[in-house]
Order: structure tokens, then sequence, then C-alpha cells
């Protein structure tokens, strides 16, 4: 025989240098040392200067764009064209134009993303509220700053906070914008970054304002008094949960439900919806209702269309005769995203670490924040007046003698001595100097001097004033709440979200309007289902198959009852038997892979009919185990119509029973053995995947085949297969039971 070559000796020799000397430069490195030196650093880039907001209410993003349109006057002066703007941010930016234009969109009025937009947009920059509605070009479109701006920017030339290099050290960029209110709070957000994600819904600016101000008077003031709830630019109505809203409050995380705005306009039998959530948009919406429409769900519409134009959103849906409009909304409040629920997850970015907090804790790191701000301008503005007079003392000096001035200065054979013997001659230093030199001939003159000299006893008590407002937290308190009060009258609008304390009273019970009718199921065990009413059935009970199919299981039950459907993939798909059409014995059915949506090559094993969800259901598998699991771990809160993981995958499934008490069962082996025990030795489980516990023992290459009832397995002897423990291995079956088995067959 040959010899048979190593791994070494059988890979091709490679005799190229380059090669060699790339292979041996690969080295090994841990994965834990790989992901703190390559992943942590990106990981925290992106969680840092790019996803998640500050408490300024801004992503680095949004900052460098509106500190840009700042610097080019874009708050006084007159639109200039976006694509200009998205250029000059590019200088703080480097990710790209298509971004920044991306985020000018987001900010602007055009778009209607914020209650108080940021940028002041002419030209198309889309909706919010559809997908579909493209915005124009950076070219084709005009921007600058609203009025709103100023309260980011009034307090920004005057060291409220700190500048940084840009990226390539060419100029400065703020850290934060000093706003004069918790934008924070007022602007929606949304960032996700690596590991973790941000989800800031806006509120009612005047309702922010009286909220902070509360706050700043009695930090243990009740919020949900002032601060309703959040306000979204689409409007809507919000349905008022008092415990979510606590929740979200307390924590910075829940969801609140939020629902469209409708009339019924009788006079043409159609509801126009003028309002809707602010997570969706008109096409996902109408989208939805024709799919309802295919599927037979909704019978009530006659057409559904989008009638959006210059007088704002609406969507038209005409109404067939005699439909309760009311009760047509409850129901796609029900199964469309006319009401949805929106996340909050109030992740905040404080001094470069993020944080989730509730209300009260954005409210107090804010109001810290600002007042750190506030008392940084005060010292701005404190040092610069203390240098003005300081430059007046210098003057007053020389009001006593001002020929005295002039005789020097003339005298003075070098223009550098000039300040050297000024401060000689008057005995000031070198700053008042150098102003007393710098002053126009024309000035030189005793009324000027004198006027300058009489702002010195003004500026003293000004600087007093500054300096006794720098050291007392309490005026500093103050003048936030004067601010806030200012910021309030001049930009609050009226609440466009409105509140809905009773919509439990309104929410209509849609098993009401489901006709209840006896009804009789069949499932072939090829898939076809079929829903057949008993005038039906005596009319032709002959049920019809396709040649290779025949019958599996069938219920008599009635129309509005639950069914699931139990498939090889281990999903169970959820559904009413009101959404099947009625049908005949002459007829295949409906194909349920079809039907229901599901996986290529997936296929209903067994079909279930919970009720009232009481009772269990006992999986076997063919290593022998059984699993045996509460049916009410299949009940659902939500219109979910599949659920993954329905039980274990880790053996196929040999059968599926719906046990609703406890019975004896015959259990079948490839080995012609037979095992008979009773269910009650198998204890129930909530968890739907579980593994069970072993019932057969079996050999190698054995497997559990099949599973019946007792009753119906035809043992003439259970005596002899029945065990009181398990795992067992039961016994060989007898020839005379085998053929009596083939007999029943």
């Amino acid at each position: 025989m040959p010899k048979k070559k190593s791994p070494e000796e059988g890979a091709p020799r490679v005799n190229n240098p380059n090669v060699m000397g790339l292979r041996a430069s690969v080295q090994e490195q841990p994965i834990t040392e790989t992901l703190e030196t390559n992943f942590m650093p990106y990981a925290m880039s992106v969680i840092v200067s790019r996803a998640i907001p500050e408490l300024d209410g801004f992503k680095p993003s949004h900052r460098k764009l509106l500190y840009t349109m700042y610097k080019m006057g874009l708050l006084t002066g007159a639109r200039t064209k976006s694509a200009n703007i998205v250029g000059q941010t590019m200088r703080l930016n480097p990710h790209g134009d298509g971004p920044i234009y991306e985020t000018m969109v987001r900010l602007s009025k055009g778009y209607g993303a914020l209650l108080h937009p940021f940028v002041d947009s002419k030209g198309n920059f889309g909706k919010v509220f559809s997908r579909d509605m493209a915005y124009a070009a950076s070219r084709y479109t005009e921007a600058k700053l609203t009025s709103i701006c100023q309260e980011l920017f009034r307090d920004l030339d005057q060291d409220a906070v700190d500048f940084v290099d840009n990226y390539d050290n060419s100029m400065k960029e703020p850290t934060l914008l000093p706003t004069t209110f918790p934008n924070i709070l007022v602007s929606a957000n949304l960032g996700i970054a690596v590991g973790m994600a941000s989800q800031l819904c806006g509120f009612n600016l005047a309702e922010v304002c009286d909220a902070t101000v509360a706050y700043l008077k009695n930090p243990d003031c009740v919020l949900s008094d002032i601060l309703l709830g959040p306000d979204f630019p689409t409007g809507g109505e919000i349905l008022h949960d008092s415990a979510a809203l606590e929740e979200v409050y307390r924590t910075g995380r829940g969801s609140i439900k939020i629902r469209g705005k409708y009339r019924y306009v009788k006079s043409e039998n159609l509801i126009e919806i003028y309002e809707i959530p602010y997570t969706t948009t008109t096409e996902a919406i109408i989208d939805k209702v024709a799919e309802l429409i295919k599927t037979g769900k909704l019978r009530e519409i006659n057409d559904m269309r989008d009638e959006t134009g210059l007088t704002g959103l609406k969507l038209a849906i005409d109404l067939k005769r005699g439909v309760d409009p009311d009760k047509l909304m409850a129901k796609l409040f029900k199964t469309t995203t006319l009401q949805d629920s929106i996340s909050c997850n109030f992740n905040v970015l404080v001094a470069g670490m993020p944080r989730v907090m509730g209300v009260r804790e954005l409210l107090e790191e804010w109001c810290g924040w600002r007042t750190e701000c506030v008392r940084r301008r005060v010292y701005f503005s404190l040092n610069k007046k203390k240098d003005k007079l300081h430059l007046l003392k210098g003057l007053k000096r020389i009001l006593l003698d001002i020929d005295k001035a002039i005789r020097i200065i003339r005298e003075t054979e070098g223009e550098a001595e000039v300040v050297p013997n000024l401060m000689i001659g008057f005995g000031i230093d070198q700053v008042q100097a150098e102003y007393v030199a710098e002053i126009r001939l024309r000035n030189i003159n005793k009324e000027y001097i004198l006027k300058r000299v009489q702002e010195t006893e003004a500026l003293r008590d000004e600087i007093d004033d500054l300096e006794d407002l720098v050291s007392n937290p309490g005026r500093i308190k103050k003048l936030i709440i004067r601010e806030l009060e200012d910021v309030k009258k001049k930009y609050a609008q009226p609440r466009r979200s409105a509140i809905v304390y009773d919509h439990q009273l309104e929410a209509c019970d849609e098993a009401e309007e489901v006709p209840d009718y006896p009804v009789t199921v069949f499932l072939s065990r090829g898939g076809y289902f079929k829903k057949i009413t008993p005038q039906s059935l005596r009319m032709a009970d002959t049920q019809k198959y396709k040649e290779d199919d025949g019958p599996g299981q069938s219920f008599e039950t009635t129309n509005r009852a639950e069914v699931m459907f139990f498939t090889n993939r281990q999903q169970v798909y959820k559904c009413r038997l009101a959404d099947f059409d009625d049908s005949k014995a002459s007829v295949l059915g409906d194909y349920l892979p079809s039907k229901l949506g599901m996986d290529p090559e997936e296929a209903v094993v067994h079909m279930v009919l919970p009720g009232d969800y009481a009772g269990a259901l006992v999986f076997f598998f063919e290593n022998g185990k059984a699993a045996r699991v509460d049916l009410s771990a299949y009940a659902t809160t939500s219109n979910r119509r599949k659920l993954t993981g329905a039980y274990s995958d880790k053996s196929p499934l040999t059968a599926l029973l719906h046990l609703k008490e406890d019975q004896e069962l015959a259990l079948y082996s490839n080995e012609n053995r037979v095992l008979i025990f009773s269910t009650a030795l198998l204890a129930p489980k909530s968890t739907r995947t579980t593994l069970g516990v072993q019932v057969m023992t079996l050999k190698p290459k054995r497997r559990l085949e099949e599973v019946k009832v007792l009753e119906e397995s035809g043992l003439t002897n259970p005596a002899r297969y029945r065990c009181r423990t398990i795992p067992a291995a039961g016994a060989l079956l007898r020839e005379e039971e085998d053929g009596a088995q083939m007999r029943l067959m």
C-alpha cells in the first residue's frame, strides 16, 4: 500500500518569498484582545460621537450643521442653497454630503419631524408621514435658521460652553449648544449605537417650560400634573395610561399608545383620516388595509385612497352601505398601525457617559448644566466690565493733566517709547497706557474724558451686581426661570396630540361583529383545510381529497373559535376560524402553507382548537421523550399570528396530543415494542421548548414510531405492556395482537 501523506506533505509547496513572508507575519490573537483593541474603540466612538444625543438635545451631526449655519449668518440673513450649507458643514462633519443633507431634512420645517423645527426650509423636503414622498436634491432647495435658534446661540459667544478643535484642527466648534430651554425633552430624537440605542419623544414646549420652572421651585413637584404627556408633530390622540406614563417619567423606559384622528362625512358616506401616529406612514396603513381586504378580514370598505395635498394629510375610506364608521375605525385601530405604541428609551450622554434617565432626572441634569452655563456667561460679562473699569481708571488719571499727556507724547522721540513714558508719567500700567495712547486727537477734550469717567460709577455698580449674581444660586435660578418664561411666551404652540382619558369606553369588541354558528373543520394529511356548515354537510358529506392525500383531523366547533396549526419547523400559526371562508365537501379547501404564508418546505403536522386554553399539549419525539406543556403557554395578549419555538427541535416530532384530562397512551417503537403509561406521570411545563422527559427507553438506531390512545389501540392484554414508572422499555408486541392491530388499520 502507498504511504499516506501527512497534511504538510500533501500541501502545495510555495516558493514565492512574498507569500512566505506574509504567512510568517500572521499571528494569533486572543478574541478578548481583539475585542478590546479593535472593536471597543469603534463601539465607543459610535456611542459618544455619533448616535446618542447629549443634554442640549442634539447629536454631533445636528450640532455641527446648526453651528455652521450660524457662522454663515443664516440666523438673521436670507436663505441660501442647501448645497452651500452642506459643503460648509463638511469642514466639521467629514461623513459625506448625503448624511449631512438628510440631517438638514429632518430638522427642517418642510419635513415636519419636529414640533419646533430649527431649519426654515424652502422647496421639497419630503414629509415625515410618507415613505414615498422623497425630498428634492440639495441643489434645488434653500434654507436658513428659524427664529427659535436664537435660544440655541444666545450665550455661545460669551464663553458659556467649551470649544474644541474640529477633525483637522483648522477651526473650533462647540461641545454643546447653550440652549435656554430643555430641548432634550422638546425635540424627538432616535439613535442606534453599538449595543445600545436611544429614543426620545418630544413634549409640548409650554408644558416643558412650566415643568422646568416648577422643578426649579420645588424638586419634589408632581411632574405628571404639568407634563400631560408627549406631543407629536403629526398630531393624533394619546391614549392616557397613568401607570405607563409614570413609568416613563420615573425610569425613562416604557411605551405610550397613540392613534390617528378621523371624521365621518355623512353626505359622502366616507371616513377622512387627517392625523396618524408619529411612528407610521400613510403607505404602511394603506398596504395593511389592502391586505386585510384581500384576506377577507375587512368587508366594510369599498375603496381607500390617499388624498394628501396642499391642505395636509388625508386618507379617504369609502364605506359600504349600512357600515357603522366608529365600529370600523375601532377595528382598524386594532388591526393596523392607525393605533401604535411608541417606545421610550431616554438614553442621554452626560459628561461623555450614556445614562438612561427619567424625566425628573433629565430635568435635574439639565438644570445643573444650564446653571453652569449661566454662571460662565456672568463670569464672562463680569471680566469684560472689570477690564473696562480698569481702562477708565487709567483715563481718569489723564484727566488730571491732559496737557502733560500731550507733552509726553510729543516730546517722545521713538514710537515704542510712548507707552512706557505714559506709564512713568501717570503711574498707570501698560494696558491703561495702551488705551490712552490709542485715543484719537479729536477725543482729547475734557467733555469726552469726563463722560468716560462718569461711566465708572455705573460700571462699578454693575460689577457689584454681577459678583453678587455669580455667588448667589438663588438669583441664577430666578434668571433661568425668567428665560424659560420668555421662551414660552415667544415660541409656545398649542398641543397637537390630544389626550384621551376614556378610550376604554370607545373600544369595540371585535368578537361581537363576527357571526357565530356551528361549523365542522377538516384538515387533510396534505395540509388542506376546510370549514363546512352543518347544512352543507347534510347535502354532501363525502370529502374531496387529492390523489395522494386523505383525511387527517376533524372537529365540530363554532365560527368564533380559535385554531392553532403546528408545523414541522417548530412553529405554530394562530388564526380565527372566521378568517376562513365557508367551504364545501366537494372542494379541496385552503392550502395552509400558502394561506398562512409559511416558509418553504414547511408543512402542518397537527391542528389544535385551544378553546379557553385549558389542559395541555403532549409532544412525543423519536428519541422516546415526551414533553407536557400547558396550553396556556400559547396564549398571547396581542394578535400575534405566528409563534416561533412552539416545541423542542432536538429530536423529530412523532405525535402531538391535546390532553384535556389524564389518560393512558400506547407507545410503539420500530423494534416492535409497546409501552402503555398514564400521562399523569408527566409533570406539566410552562416553557414551550422544554426537552421533555424520557418515557420509552430505546436501543441505538431505534425510534418511537406511533402513539395511540389506549382505547383505540386494539390491545387485548394491556397489562402486559403497562408500566408504573418511566422510563421503561416496554414489551415485545405479540403476533396475535399485531395481527389484530393490522385488521383495525
